[in-house]
């Protein structure tokens, strides 16, 4: 069983930076891959970054890449999302996502085995 909590959303104004923290609990975490995706509203969830279990591998949505950068400490059972340059388009509940198959993260999101709440970011033009 995976906990997975988000933190570090907020208000910002365009261009600037968040970085946003998905902690979890159990100790086969290392072992999970992770995404980040995000919802505003009246829109459906996009995938926005994801890492595989050993950080090898990390892929991005066209519409964050050069901006957005994912990485995860496995000893803190932490992954990151370092957000810059942050556009209006961007504002959405940013949910995090863990699953043992990288496949699942990429390609079947309903199908994810464990989910956070999600955290709200916020970007005023």
């Amino acid at each position: 069983q995976v906990q997975l909590v988000e933190s570090g959303g907020g208000l910002v104004q365009a261009g600037a930076s968040l970085r946003l923290s998905c902690a979890a609990s159990g100790r086969t975490f290392s072992t999970y891959a992770v995404g980040w995706f995000r919802q505003a509203p009246g829109k459906e969830r996009e995938f926005v970054a994801a890492i595989s279990w050993l950080a090898r591998s990390t892929y991005y949505a066209d519409s964050v890449k050069g901006r957005f950068t994912i990485s995860r400490d496995n000893a803190k059972n932490t992954v990151y999302l370092q957000m810059n340059s942050l556009k209006p388009e961007d504002m959405a509940i940013y949910y995090c996502a863990a699953d043992q198959a990288l496949n699942t993260i990429l390609g079947a999101a309903s199908k994810i085995a464990y989910w956070g709440q999600g955290t709200q970011v916020t970007v005023s033009s």
